[in-house]
């Protein structure tokens, strides 16, 4: 829409038309929630319409940014309607959840990044010490179900609510501007996040010699480890009954064949290594996205990265120690391992920082975003992440929770745990978000 003064709104569109259109989605929602009566309704759309018709050409000069037309916007009588209800109907009080979050983060978003990654590291892995160094990887279902039901959660009540439309909690009603092609944009990242963790699971595989790679599912690697020592074992004891040369021969040729497992699992270990100091760049990366993009968003992102680590990391260390490691050295390796994280969070600091924010992407003459959306690069990290987490969650987790055994009543005891602990890992990120709605 071009002004007299020659400035141009580009994808804006008008004012006034965005004003009537959106007022009337804010009235009907507050009237289906109950909080506008029949006749309030009725008040605020005749207000909407008396804005309309009455619109005289706007006395301010034509603002450059989102922000500065939000502005403008809340002096429209119609918006400042909306405001006094909303604050009507707001809680008189904050939420628990909100006051737990403002003493565990109470920085800026970068600081607030910082200690979630030492959070989601430190923890963890000083639970490695009171794990016994036989523990198998199997019997962590439960809690992998459970670290599942969050990532879900946190991906579809926090992360693609906020890739598509914002956070805020403010005393007034706000307006978004729709842009189909930065929705396009976005629903892309999530995708080449997807995709990105294909390609990183499949070449862990492929540099593994085609074994299970990382992939999160530790319960094979295991069970194929066993399988090798018990078929060795019937081996050694047929070996046994035969006397004379045979006898030493053949169990020359058994304990070379015992030590070959070990070594290759000892090379899977270092691999796994790489493939956990990979991950965890990927969830600093997802944790500094989340707290520039609000601090509930960041909260609720390490709660549910921080579940997950619990038994991701319980399963890594041991593999760790089956691949040769003694118990210090496994514990030292996934503090080593917990470096990626900080890595991640610093580069997502660092891009988040020096990315220029998508109101200014998006004002002036059209967008300058990228192709030609108001998207930033920074905008692009959330959503990136929000594919990768979905990856971690189906293809990575729940093939673990879909083995079963032979045992058919055994097995349906064990997949209504994890149903509920799944569900309960959900629940409380849908909590959450409720209460911080």
């Amino acid at each position: 829409m071009k002004r007299s003064d020659g400035s141009n709104l580009g994808r804006l569109g008008s004012l006034d038309n965005l004003v009537h259109v959106e007022v009337q989605a804010q009235a009907q929602a507050q009237a289906s929630a109950g909080d506008v009566g029949h006749n309030g309704f009725d008040k605020v759309i005749s207000l909407a319409k008396t804005h309309q018709v009455n619109a005289k050409p706007h006395p301010l000069p034509c603002p450059q940014r989102e922000s500065e037309i939000d502005d403008q916007l809340q002096t429209c009588e119609v918006v400042q309607e909306l405001n006094f209800r909303k604050v009507q109907g707001a809680p008189t009080h904050e939420s628990w959840t909100k006051q737990l979050f403002a003493i565990l983060f109470p920085g800026s978003p970068a600081v607030n990044a910082l200690l979630a990654t030492a959070y989601i590291s430190g923890p963890p892995n000083f639970i490695l010490a009171l794990v016994p160094a036989n523990i198998d990887p199997a019997s962590l279902t439960v809690m992998v179900a459970f670290a599942v039901g969050g990532l879900l959660g946190d991906v579809f009540f926090h992360l693609m609510p906020q890739t598509f439309m914002g956070e805020v909690h403010e005393e007034r009603v706000r307006f978004v501007m729709v842009e189909e092609k930065r929705n396009t944009l976005l629903g892309l990242a999530i995708m080449v996040g997807f995709v990105a963790f294909i390609v990183l699971d499949k070449g862990m595989r492929i540099a593994a010699g085609g074994g299970d790679g990382h992939s999160h599912s530790h319960g094979h690697d295991h069970g194929h480890t066993e399988g090798t020592s018990t078929a060795l074992a019937e081996k050694s004891g047929e070996l046994r009954q035969r006397k004379g040369k045979d006898e030493k021969e053949d169990s020359a040729v058994v304990k070379t064949e015992e030590k070959a497992p070990g070594m290759s699992i000892k090379v899977s270990s270092y691999l796994n290594m790489a493939a956990d100091f990979s991950h965890n760049i990927t969830d600093g990366l997802a944790i500094a996205a989340s707290f520039y993009a609000g601090p509930t968003i960041g909260a609720t992102t390490t709660v549910a990265v921080f579940f997950h680590e619990i038994p991701h990391e319980v399963g890594d260390f041991a593999l760790l120690i089956q691949g040769g490691f003694t118990k210090g050295q496994a514990i030292a390796a996934q503090f080593v391992a917990a470096i990626g994280a900080f890595l991640g969070t610093f580069i997502g600091i660092w891009i988040q920082e020096y990315s220029p924010p998508s109101s200014d992407a998006g004002s002036g003459e059209g967008a300058a975003g990228l192709f030609g959306t108001s998207a930033t690069l920074g905008d692009l990290v959330l959503p990136f992440t929000a594919g990768g987490f979905l990856y971690i969650a189906t293809v990575g987790v729940i093939p673990e929770l879909l083995e079963t055994g032979p045992n058919r009543g055994l097995e349906l005891k064990k997949s209504l745990v994890q149903a509920l602990a799944m569900a309960a890992g959900a629940g409380i990120m849908l909590a959450i978000s409720w209460a911080e709605a």
